[in-house]
């Protein structure tokens, strides 16, 4: 998927008190909770299936 692809929201006349607020913390997934000790899960969104996997360099990847 190249970069001109993605479409990324856009707030050019909303000053950042006016801007959609974060997820609030109560409504957050610890990464631990969503792996229950595994490397790597599916989440199937929609009709599609993805895959979130934690990699040796502690880092999490969402691939289709």
């Amino acid at each position: 998927m190249s970069a001109q692809s993605l479409e990324f929201p856009r707030y050019p006349t909303l000053s950042l008190r006016e801007r959609p607020r974060a997820v609030p913390a109560e409504e957050t997934f610890s990464s631990e909770a969503l792996l229950k000790g595994r490397r790597e899960i599916l989440i199937r969104h929609g009709d599609r299936i993805y895959r979130l996997r934690h990699t040796s360099n502690d880092k999490l990847i969402l691939t289709k």
